[in-house]
Parts: C-alpha cells; structure tokens; sequence
C-alpha cells in the first residue's frame, strides 16, 4: 500500500498502521510518501514533527469521527450493479434534495433506500443529497465538513454511500451529491497543520476561503470532486456558494473541475447571483435560480424583509419562467437554505404549496423539491449542529441569536443549534401521508410531474397581469392559471 501525504509545513511525518511508527520519505513540492504494509480496514494517522496522530487530510473513511484515526477502504471492493445505468438528463428533471440524517427516523443511507418506492411513484429523476463529507458529531447540516473525502460514519460510512446509489440507479433515479469548497468547518479541521489549503486574504461569511492559489489545494479539490463521480458512481455535483469561491488564476477552478470531470457528469453551481459566466466560460451545466424562489416567496407570502425587498411583481415570476435557456436553470420554492436559515425553520402550507408546485413543476426548467414539501410536511427544519469544542459550539449558538436579531427576534425564541431537540423536531413524520391534506396535496404532485414527463422539453409561453395578480403559463397542451391574489391556482390538460 503506498501512502502519501502532502505537508510542506512539517519536517518530518510518520506513519501510524496496525500498532507500527514508519517514517516517511521527504519527496519534492512538500509532498511524503511510503510504500507499507497494509490492507483494507486498517486504522492509521499521520504523526507531524512528533506531535499527536493526526487523520489523512484524504481519509475515505472516518469511523469514530472528525478526530479518530483514518481506515483505508478498497473501492475496488464493492459490487456495482449499474453497469447500464446512463446518468441524468438535466433538462426535463425533478430533482429532490433530502438531508439524510432527518429524512428517516433512522437516518442512515440505508434507510433512504427504504423510502425509494415513495420517491418513484412521486416521479422524481433523481435525490439531491445535503453534503455527507465527515463533519462533527453526528447532527449537521453538513456545510461545517472537514473530512472531504469520507462519505459520513454515523449515515453508513463509504459502503452505505455505495448502496445507496446502486439501488437509485437501479431504480432508475439518478443521485446528486452537494459539495461544499469555498470553506472548511472549524472543528475537526487539521489541514492547517499540513499545509496551507486556506488563506486570509480572502474571506467568507464562513471565515477563511481556501486558497486556490496553490497548485496542491486544487488538486486535493479536483480529486475529491473526481472521487465522488468515479469511486461512488455520482450523477452529478452541486456546487454550494461558489460566489465565495475566490481564484484569481489564469484558469478559473471552477472551469478547470468542469474540464476534468468524466463525460455525462453534472455540475451545478449555487450562487447568489445569476451569473452567466458560470455556464458560458466555466463550462458548469446549471444554476439554482435564487430569483424565481423569491419572486414566488413573496408572491404567495406577502414577506419583504431583506432579500425579498426588492420582489412583489408578478412579472418578475413570468421573466424567471421565461429566462432562456432554461435548462441552465434549478428553480424551487422551497430548499434546505430557504426553509432552515429561517428562524424557526418554518416551511410553507399546504394551500401555499399547492399553488406553488403548477408553475414550478410545469414551467420549463429543471425542478427542485425539498424533502417532505410533496405533502406539505409540518415539521420544520431547522439549523442544528453537534459540535463537540465548547468554544465552537457556544459561538454556533450564539451566532444564531445575533442573526436573527436584527429581525426582531428575542434570544428566548430562536432555537439553538446545539439543543438535540432542534434536530429530532426536523425529522420528517411520515405517518402525515395517512392523513388530509397531505394526502391531496401528494396526489396533487403526481399529477403534476406526470403531466411534465409527457410535456418533455416543450417550450413555455408565459403572461402576466399586474393589475389582476395572475400569472398564465402554457406548454403544449396545458394550461397554468395562477392567481396570487386569491391565492388560487387551475391547470387544465392534466
């Protein structure tokens, strides 16, 4: 087994596997390596300068965790079954972006298989996962990973990751994996100590950016997004927050990823712009449309406060409906930032859903819906987290008071990150499908991606009326009729 680490800042690394210390050969760029005795399911760390082990900043496999030693995996190990499987078509598809930890009461990947059928017969193309890169504890968004390269422990690890995607294909369902690379999480984070993958001339609202400057940092980027398309057979990257993504190189890293991933692989960008660099010069396939959210938010709930200041017209819905082309274009009414960076994580209500899904799931870009918006779940979802440091952990806490603050909001009534409860309370209740409106309002679903499927890519005209709050959407042989006023909504051609 060859090991080999990248590390310029030490001068000296060791091996630890199977109970041994080896030395490590000092090779040009910064870069250690050893050829050791060692199979797949060993534990071994990194020892820098004498000081305490340390996990493989490229570790596969995390098993106790963000601070536990690193366990080799054999990817050439695992059984596919999807040899004739043929990848996502972007155009015409409903994506569904579930976070694995709250989507079933297990919250495992294995679990997720379990529900499959539900997501089939709703008609989905393929599940949109929330990061599962190892973070800390076992409660996380996701967003604080550190551990890039190992699938998560307490969701299954590696093989439950594996599993999980061969029965999507199998099903036929595509599995898209949200990627975070524009931060790192604070705790748990030790590539500092081995290099410098960040850098504080730039920063982001999550503190220092990783610096794409340095030939290696790309590297450990480009390889990680490549492992998850090649060693776990991913359909496609979401590219979270690549507007505090900050290269100033030659070559953007956002073009050079999209220039290195295998054929068919997507590559989806979240920004808060729409900007048409990313799918012109990058390369990339798509964009989330933050606009077509907020247009339709505002619509429907009437809210004004910050980034929706400057939404209200009903045309401003029409022109995201209508923004050529549209298949660069993921719209959603609701997702994991839109229902869970609210205070209490409140989603919206089943009449709210059930006008918002017409011209979401009959216009004519890529969909997205969020785990349990289907039958208009109660439970909320809201921000939590398990961090471990009681510094991190009381800073988490209280960084959330003081953002929601300035809304108005007492310390008393935002839920803390921290409080396991806040986790538990979004885990979606599936007993609600037994009951009414989520029952309607599922069938209501079906009926609209059934209808999209037949419609294919069939071009969309779009009218509204200001005066009269209504907005008009025909493809084909169906016909939207919106009144945001009434808050009523008809489709004729189901």
């Amino acid at each position: 087994m060859v090991f080999e680490v990248w590390a310029p800042r030490a001068r000296r690394v060791e091996l630890e596997v199977s109970g041994r210390r080896q030395l490590l050969e000092q090779r040009p760029d910064g870069w250690y390596g050893l050829a050791a005795e060692a199979a797949a399911g060993s534990d071994y760390a990194y020892i820098l300068d004498g000081g305490e082990p340390l996990p493989d900043p490229r570790s596969n496999w995390q098993p106790e965790g963000v601070h536990g030693p690193s366990r080799l995996v054999d990817h050439g190990a695992f059984q596919w079954t999807d040899g004739s499987w043929r990848g996502v078509s972007l155009p015409a598809a409903v994506l569904y972006e579930l976070h694995v930890g709250t989507f079933t009461p297990e919250g495992t990947f294995q679990a997720v298989i379990g529900k499959l059928d539900h997501l089939l017969a709703l008609g989905v193309t393929a599940i949109e996962l929330m990061p599962v890169a190892e973070f800390p504890g076992v409660r996380n968004w996701g967003y604080d990973g550190v551990g890039l390269y190992a699938a998560h422990h307490a969701y299954g690890g590696p093989e439950g990751l594996k599993r999980l995607v061969d029965a999507c294909h199998a099903r036929g369902l595509g599995v898209l994996l949200d990627v975070v690379y524009n931060h790192l999480g604070p705790e748990g984070n030790y590539l500092g100590r081995f290099g410098p993958y960040l850098t504080g001339r730039h920063q982001t609202p999550w503190g220092d950016a990783v610096d794409f400057g340095v030939r290696a940092v790309r590297d450990y980027v480009i390889g990680n997004a490549l492992m998850w398309l090649r060693d776990y057979h991913i359909d496609g990257l979401r590219l979270d927050a690549v507007h505090a993504i900050v290269d100033e190189s030659p070559k953007h890293i956002l073009q050079e990823l999209a220039e290195s991933r295998p054929r068919g692989r997507l590559l989806v960008a979240e920004s808060n712009r729409v900007e048409p660099l990313l799918t012109g010069r990058y390369g990339l396939d798509a964009q989330w449309n933050d606009d077509f959210h907020h247009a339709l938010h505002v619509l429907l709930t009437g809210e004004r406060q910050g980034y929706y200041a400057p939404f209200g017209q009903v045309g401003q819905l029409a022109r995201e409906l209508a923004a050529p082309p549209p298949e660069r274009y993921v719209v959603f009414a609701q997702n994991h930032d839109q229902v869970g960076n609210r205070a209490t994580g409140d989603r919206l209500g089943p009449d709210q859903l059930r006008l918002a899904a017409a011209p979401l799931l009959l216009g004519p870009c890529p969909a997205l819906l969020f785990m349990g918006q289907e039958w208009g779940a109660s439970s909320p979802f809201l921000f939590f987290s398990d961090h471990g440091d009681p510094g991190t952990a009381k800073g988490t806490t209280q960084g959330r008071i003081a953002e929601f603050a300035a809304f108005g909001w007492k310390p008393e009534d935002v839920p803390d990150p921290q409080n396991p409860a806040s986790f538990e309370r979004s885990r979606l209740d599936w007993s609600e499908l037994e009951r009414e409106p989520h029952r309607s309002l599922l069938e209501w679903h079906q009926r609209l991606i059934a209808a999209r499927r037949r419609l294919g890519r069939a071009p969309a005209r779009v009218q509204s009326d200001e005066e009269r709050r209504t907005l008009e959407l025909t493809r084909d042989d169906v016909s939207v009729s919106c009144d945001f006023g009434a808050g009523t909504v008809e489709v004729k051609g189901l």
